[in-house]
């Protein structure tokens, strides 16, 4: 699908594609904020986004003195980064990252994983585990019910792999 792409129309163009403007709000400055708090990283802490699209957040990370990366697999999306750190972003798919073991403080990954296929989902898992000392955030979206589902469908355009919370907590046993 159109979507699936991760070109223009996806983040900027028509909303029946993806965003509808993926645009630069202010909401990350405080996202970034709250998770070096949580995670009481210090000054210089590595963090890698997978799945960074724009690299809003990895520029507010930077821009508070942590040394954060981005990676995508979106060359619209990382043609479109903001802000002076955009050298930190870089072209790369989550099933294979390429950083070393054990080199990030926190990898953190919002609603990235889920548009892969099942077993690269898994794949992708492992490196975040890998690729981390310590500390990893893996967002998803859910439904409970049918009609969650439905909405889930009409709304999240690239997911590949999708379930109840009960079927993710699965899915991250089976990766430790």
């Amino acid at each position: 699908s159109i979507s699936k792409k991760f070109s223009y129309e996806y983040f900027d163009g028509d909303r029946k594609y993806g965003y509808g403007g993926y645009i630069n709000d202010g909401r990350w400055k405080e996202v970034a904020k709250k998770i070096i708090n949580y995670y009481s990283l210090k000054e210089n802490s590595k963090i890698l986004d997978v799945g960074c699209a724009k690299g809003f957040l990895v520029n507010e990370f930077n821009l508070l003195r942590m040394d954060a990366y981005g990676i995508d697999i979106s060359e619209y999306a990382l043609s479109k980064a903001e802000g002076e750190f955009k050298n930190k972003l870089s072209i790369c798919n989550a099933k294979k990252i390429n950083f070393p073991d054990n080199f990030f403080d926190l990898v953190i990954s919002f609603n990235t994983i889920h548009n892969l296929a099942y077993k690269d989902c898994l794949l992708s898992i492992k490196e975040i585990i890998r690729t981390s000392k310590k500390n990893k955030f893996i967002q998803v979206d859910a439904y409970e019910n049918d009609r969650e589902k439905e909405e889930f469908l009409k709304w999240v355009l690239t997911a590949e792999t999708h379930g109840t919370p009960k079927f993710w907590l699965d899915l991250f046993k089976k990766t430790n």
